[in-house]
């Protein structure tokens, strides 16, 4: 086993007796930030472990197996003793995993899962989620408004210390805009990217300030040029690249003073609200959108015709936010007051730390690994 797929944090507050946790490392990126943002907040030791998954990796998540038959472990990090007392993982394809490295470290291994997981929740000693999955109330799923994240104070002194200079030329107020891209029935197309840019620019050009530009992983190549060329505003726009050292993402959401966020993104949002400043959404939904894609479409029906582990809700995700004061709809009235930070981090935290502290439960399933 090449131990070097193996990343150790040792934070130095960690005390000898503090447990030894392992993430499960996610094959997305936002799951894996996720993850990570409550494995630092745990302040615990802990372990990631990076997997390298098989082309059929899916099948034994979908069939709700433990087994490691989904990855290669010859390029995957170790999994052997010393285990670990707390897993976190997310995503169907890491279940089988996590669920064979917590039978195989035993009864005093407890298994926490991010977002919404495939097989039963049962099968979880705590299951973190947020309102588009609609899960059930039950006491081992522990209900946020968005997802963890790692924007802090700490990370946005250092991200304006950093970017703030490369912004400098540009007349304030600063305007965000970060944008997302197709994702279930939400489309931004090129005719949708416009019209935000569109938006953006009546809303900049009001204020006298700037446009602070930043796309995504799946903004389209197409909806990236709609939107450069409308704009007609002081603007610095960034087209993402997976190089995260040359991404103003954590800059613009430091120094921006209100921000614009498309609606398809739950982690922009919850990220953008986590700097108590004024947060705009935009709708790219159904009958909002300039585009038509097929996809949104299906998606759409599935919504309505299939079974809701097929699918997830945005809309109730959104209502939250608006229910709580934390968003607009862009081109409405922002609150009167703009409400703190959801505290879903501190919330997760505190789950974990009562469920480790916890006695074991007499029924739970141990004994080694297949």
């Amino acid at each position: 086993m090449d131990q070097s797929h193996d990343q150790a944090r040792d934070p130095p507050s960690a005390s000898a007796a503090a447990p030894l946790v392992w993430v499960v490392s996610g094959y997305r990126a936002g799951e894996r930030t996720q993850m990570l943002a409550l494995a630092e907040a745990l302040g615990w030791p802990y372990v990631i472990k990076d997997l390298s998954l098989r082309p059929w990796d899916f099948v034994p998540g979908l069939f709700m197996a433990t087994s490691l038959t989904g990855i290669d472990r010859r390029m995957s990090g170790a999994l052997e003793p010393p285990w670990p007392d707390l897993v976190i993982s997310a995503g169907m394809r890491n279940e089988p995993i996590a669920r064979w490295i917590r039978q195989s470290a035993g009864e005093r291994c407890r298994l926490v899962h991010v977002g919404r997981p495939w097989a039963s929740y049962e099968r979880f000693d705590l299951v973190i989620t947020t309102p588009q999955y609609r899960l059930p109330e039950k006491a081992n799923i522990l209900q946020n408004t968005g997802t963890l994240h790692r924007v802090g104070v700490d990370t946005l002194a250092a991200a304006a210390e950093r970017w703030a200079p490369a912004f400098s030329h540009l007349p304030r107020p600063y305007t965000g805009l970060l944008i997302g891209g197709s994702s279930g029935p939400y489309t931004l197309g090129p005719g949708t990217a416009a019209r935000l840019a569109a938006e953006a620019n009546r809303m900049v050009n009001r204020s006298g300030g700037s446009l602070l530009v930043t796309t995504s992983a799946r903004t389209s190549p197409a909806a990236t040029e709609a939107v450069g060329a409308t704009l007609d505003c002081p603007a610095y726009v960034y087209g993402w690249t997976p190089d995260s050292e040359t991404n103003p993402y954590y800059g613009i959401l430091a120094v921006s003073d209100d921000l614009i966020v498309t609606c398809d993104s739950v982690s922009m949002l919850s990220e953008a609200i986590a700097t108590g400043k004024p947060v705009h959404m935009f709708d790219s939904g159904p009958g909002h959108s300039d585009d038509f894609r097929l996809g949104a479409l299906l998606y759409r029906g599935l919504m309505r015709f299939g079974h809701r582990r097929l699918t997830r809700d945005l809309s109730l995700f959104h209502d939250r936010l608006l229910d709580n004061g934390q968003v607009a709809w862009m081109g409405g009235a922002l609150p009167r007051r703009t409400r703190m930070p959801t505290g879903d981090l501190e919330r997760a935290v505190e789950r974990v730390r009562g469920l480790m502290a916890a006695p074991v439960p007499a029924n739970k399933t141990t004994g080694p690994g297949p």
